[in-house]
């Protein structure tokens, strides 16, 4: 079954606002880039995505993408539920079976648990829910097909994904993907993802050069 990757990009130069401090509007904007290009080449390296859609009104986020081969949606910046959602209508629109909803901010994200996700048997029409680190936010979904679920993103999306998905009579699993748990908004957040990087070998290429980057220019 073909699936189809959506990632919905806000604007970078907004980007990130909760990490400062440490980090001043720059620096937040250069480690927004560097996280989405490694999502970006993540699910490239994943064996189960067909295809990786980024929908954003941002021209850099447009750019990082095509060089990456993703195909581009533009949308006029009504938020993220609104870009997934268009997101998900051009997957349906061109036949796709399956979509993976996933943020651009989780640079960590290994290829092989993506592809153990979307290997998770579970019968259709079916939402796997991958929750943030604190199990409150949502930073996966996998939908069967793609307009099974209605995305709502945002403060307390798990619980919601998790009740809309039984309203909706969908087969339904909340998923941990350590990889994909762990978004960066916050200084919390971010060490984190400095130790996390500390302990691993490959992957994050961008965003551990651009954080050796920005520790160098603080000396």
């Amino acid at each position: 079954m073909a699936t189809v990757a959506i990632l919905p990009v806000k604007s970078f130069r907004d980007a990130k606002q909760r990490l400062e401090p440490p980090l001043q509007p720059g620096p937040r904007r250069l480690i927004a880039e560097a996280m989405f290009a490694d999502v970006l080449v993540a699910l490239g390296r994943s064996r189960s995505i067909e295809k990786i859609i980024v929908v954003s009104t941002d021209h850099r986020a447009q750019s990082i993408a095509g060089a990456y081969g993703a195909s581009l949606l533009d949308e006029d910046d009504r938020g993220h539920n609104y870009a997934a959602a268009r997101g998900i209508r051009r997957a349906v629109d061109e036949g796709v079976e399956r979509v993976l909803l996933v943020p651009g901010d989780c640079p960590a994200l290994d290829p092989g648990q993506v592809d153990e996700l979307v290997a998770r048997p579970i019968d259709a029409p079916s939402a796997l829910i991958v929750p943030d680190r604190h199990g409150i936010g949502t930073n996966g979904l996998l939908l069967t097909p793609p307009d099974a679920l209605e995305p709502s993103f945002g403060p307390g999306s798990c619980e919601r994904h998790v009740v809309g998905a039984g309203s909706a009579g969908l087969n339904h699993e909340v998923v941990d993907v350590p990889t994909l748990g762990l978004d960066i908004d916050t200084a919390d957040d971010l060490e984190r993802l400095r130790s996390m990087l500390v302990g691993t070998h490959g992957g994050a290429a961008h965003t551990r050069g651009m954080l050796r980057r920005l520790a160098r220019g603080s000396d």
